[in-house]
């Protein structure tokens, strides 16, 4: 009997009555703590999960107490022992519903806003993967809860547990392509290599700017706006060349040739004095121009500048061409071409 009622009360209705009246005061007490004081708590922390868990399981936590209170007041009504136990299982059955809600309610707020956090600047790549990640941990508590439910009731869960074996393998080979791509992507977001966003280079010549890292595929737009999808497996297992890592910046090189007999040192200084005009120009990036040889028609150099991002190079080497090729034409150094001298014999 729950409380030694049974010592101050005769009457059972009344004794389970008083049962019911002491859990909701003890509920009400549970919410006033809850409101009043774990979430005035909370309120002071820099996340915002800890206020959520608790908004979020109050609820069920409730209606736990409230089933627990139920089976102390029918145990104070002394029933035939078969109609409680029968009772008994059935509220407890549903508590272990209520549970297992909850234990999912935690993960899902705890770890999946934490991996959220962690993967913000990369959310579009990884929020499939944590898609399926809450499915999979759904079925899980799903299946833990009826297996304790199976038991709870007398029923033989062996031949269940060894059927679930061997569907398990079934559908593992069925989905052996399917799961490589799926571990592929998931290597590939947590090793970081590749991200949405990011222009790369395969194997094969193909390169282009990553869309989007899906569960069994990566979308990648190349520079003729043609959508390539290549399979999270096969992109795992080949080259990649990631022209954003290992930092953004990217060094752009401009060759050019100058005539015999015209100023080394002039032409370097106009050169960079232009290159320092460039539009997207790396804040503090060092032009470097190289007097690298003496070719059959002219004086061979190059120019070395960085610019903040790969997707400013091109337009970068645009500008860089066309500025020394104006510079050049002002300050009247000549631009030579391959030219041959042909002497005749008499």
């Amino acid at each position: 009997m729950a409380f030694g009622l049974e010592n101050y009360i005769a009457n059972a209705y009344i004794r389970s009555l008083v049962v019911i009246l002491i859990v909701f005061v003890f509920l009400r007490m549970f919410l006033i703590i809850i409101e009043k004081v774990l979430l005035k708590v909370t309120s002071k922390t820099k996340t915002q999960a800890d206020d959520i868990l608790i908004k979020k399981s109050s609820k069920p936590l409730s209606l736990i107490i409230i089933l627990l209170g139920l089976r102390l007041a029918i145990e104070e009504l002394s029933l035939d022992s078969s109609i409680e136990e029968f009772m008994s299982k059935v509220i407890f059955s549903i508590i272990v519903l209520f549970v297992s809600y909850l234990a999912y309610l935690i993960m899902d707020i705890i770890i999946f806003r934490a991996l959220k956090k962690m993967a913000k600047s990369n959310y579009e790549s990884v929020k499939d993967l944590m898609s399926l990640a809450k499915s999979f941990l759904r079925i899980v508590i799903g299946i833990l809860a009826l297996l304790y439910v199976l038991e709870l009731w007398g029923i033989e869960i062996g031949p269940f547990l060894a059927g679930l074996g061997i569907a398990g393998i079934a559908i593992a080979f069925a989905m052996q392509s399917t799961l490589s791509n799926i571990f592929g992507g998931i290597s590939m977001i947590l090793d970081k290599t590749v991200k949405a966003g990011d222009l790369v280079y395969l194997e094969g010549g193909t390169k282009g700017k990553i869309m989007n890292i899906g569960l069994r595929s990566t979308k990648i737009l190349t520079f003729d706006n043609e959508l390539i999808i290549v399979p999270n497996g096969k992109l795992a297992d080949s080259k990649i060349q990631n022209v954003a890592l290992p930092e953004p910046r990217s060094r752009v090189v401009i060759p050019f040739g100058v005539a015999y007999g015209s100023n080394i040192s002039k032409v370097k200084r106009i050169v960079k004095s232009e290159l320092k005009k460039i539009k997207n120009l790396e804040k503090d990036s060092e032009i470097i121009v190289r007097f690298l040889e003496m070719s059959d028609s002219s004086l061979n150099f190059k120019a070395y500048f960085y610019v903040d991002s790969f997707e400013h190079r091109i337009d970068a080497v645009d500008e860089a061409n066309t500025r020394i090729y104006e510079s050049f034409n002002r300050n009247r150094i000549e631009i030579p071409f391959p030219q041959r001298d042909v002497h005749m014999k008499e």
